[in-house]
């Protein structure tokens, strides 16, 4: 991917060609509203995606989302419903941590592969699971595992998907191994 800017709109293509491929005799009828709780992640991935390209700080990024984006139409369904402290929180706390959250990714990450070799829209997607897995504790683990395979599946599909699905399984096993009735396999990366 190029360090320029994507177009306005390029999400929503990506959306929509991941969506109409999973299913692609599901007409507008068929579509559901995703959650506020999904789509304050979606956003969050964008934003985090914006900053690492722009290099804006992520307070002026989440303004111009909660002016500008927030309204804008994915798939033909508004996102009037995000929530936005969690996409506050998302951004914020990823942008502070993010060395960190490449440290606890880097661990179990494959032994041919680095942080710098994953893809900037890849990266921040795993970043923002890797802070939920880690600070939001409350959710359980499976579920920000299959909210971020979903993300991944409509921003890319294919061996990313895996790759996301591998990698947040290793992580939450690693920051959660109670919530799967084992013990830390690996050194704590916390």
């Amino acid at each position: 991917m190029s360090a320029s800017s994507p177009p306005q709109d390029w999400t929503q293509d990506r959306f929509q060609v991941a969506k109409s491929s999973q299913n692609p005799s599901a007409g507008k009828a068929g579509r559901r509203r995703p959650s506020g709780l999904s789509a304050a992640r979606l956003l969050a991935v964008q934003a985090l995606y914006q900053i690492s390209l722009n290099k804006k700080p992520p307070a002026d990024v989440i303004a111009e989302f909660l002016e500008h984006r927030v309204e804008e139409d994915l798939e033909g369904l508004k996102h009037a419903s995000v929530n936005r402290p969690l996409l506050s929180e998302l951004v914020e706390g990823v942008s502070a941590q993010a060395d960190d959250l490449d440290d606890m990714l880097a661990a179990v990450l494959d032994e041919d592969w680095t942080i710098e070799r994953v893809e900037i829209l890849l990266l921040s997607l795993l970043r923002t699971a890797a802070f939920e897995l880690s600070e939001r504790l409350e959710v359980p683990a499976r579920v920000v595992i299959s909210e971020y395979v979903d993300l991944a599946n409509a921003f890319f599909g294919g061996q990313e998907t895996a790759f996301v699905n591998g990698m947040l399984d290793r992580l939450a096993h690693v920051l959660r191994a109670e919530e799967f009735g084992e013990t830390a396999a690996l050194p704590d990366i916390t």
